[in-house]
């Protein structure tokens, strides 16, 4: 039975942040993710953590002026000290919340051209330097394809093809897949056969249901047959839900309650 992780940045927004580590727990989730945890201190995350009984399966390392339209660090030229001042800090969190997997968001670059070619070189540097670094705490480091046709225009990772050739250049063992199941189907599709394919890579899954983001209820995909081929697969990570509740988190729950969730 698969293992989910509600992303506290979607679900449960009908209280205050604190609380919805006891109100996942309530609602059977066995453990959190979110966008980013460096606005609050580390203890009072592990407090709020351990205090429900959850695990903190994932974070974000910190991702540039967000607010501002920026998407990640990893790519950009010229940054690769914040970057890694990033990856300190995102070290720091990680211990401090023991989860293993931080993911490295990658930003925002030209589609092609000859600019191009150093957002790819730096991307790779980045991470081979940032997977170093994690490996002496038994850290993964994650990256994550996100469409650019409709949710982060200009990405600079939008497949799992890209990825996957990207964590075969850079040959670090805990280099990992971040396999949103809502952003493969947009870019990609054929989600039960990429899925087996990607699974030797795959470190994280996160769901959603396009078109509109919605529960994993209705929309395109059937998440029911999808989490029998993660089952049947032998995927024993976690799955983040990281959908947009249509009305209301608890009352929306439904697609769960064969998952011990609602």
């Amino acid at each position: 039975m698969p293992k989910f992780a509600a992303n506290l940045t979607f679900l449960f927004t009908e209280v205050e942040f604190p609380d919805r580590f006891q109100a996942a727990a309530d609602a059977g989730f066995r453990g959190v993710e979110y966008l980013f945890p460096y606005v609050r201190s580390k203890e009072d995350l592990a407090a709020w953590l351990q205090g429900a009984g959850l695990t903190q399966a994932l974070i974000n390392m910190p991702a540039g002026d967000w607010d501002n339209g920026e998407r990640g660090l990893a790519c950009l030229p010229g940054r690769e000290g914040e970057f890694q001042d990033g990856i300190g800090r995102a070290i720091e969190y990680a211990q401090a919340l023991d989860c293993r997997n931080i993911h490295a968001v990658a930003g925002l670059a030209p589609a092609d051209g000859p600019e191009r070619a150093a957002y790819e070189d730096t991307y790779r540097k980045n991470l081979g330097w940032a997977a170093d670094q994690l490996a002496p705490h038994g850290l993964n480091l994650l990256i994550e394809p996100i469409n650019g046709k409709r949710d982060v225009p200009g990405f600079f990772l939008q497949n799992s093809t890209q990825a996957r050739a990207i964590i075969a250049e850079v040959e670090k063992a805990n280099l990992r897949l971040q396999f949103d199941v809502y952003h493969v189907q947009i870019m990609e599709g054929d989600l039960s056969h990429r899925f087996r394919d990607c699974l030797p890579d795959i470190g994280h899954i996160q769901i959603a249901n396009p078109p509109d983001r919605f529960e994993p209820d209705a929309g395109e995909i059937n998440y029911a047959y999808l989490f029998k081929v993660m089952d049947d697969a032998g995927y024993d990570g976690w799955v983040g839900c990281e959908y947009k509740p249509r009305a209301g988190t608890r009352e929306g729950l439904g697609w769960g309650r064969d998952y011990g969730l609602g």
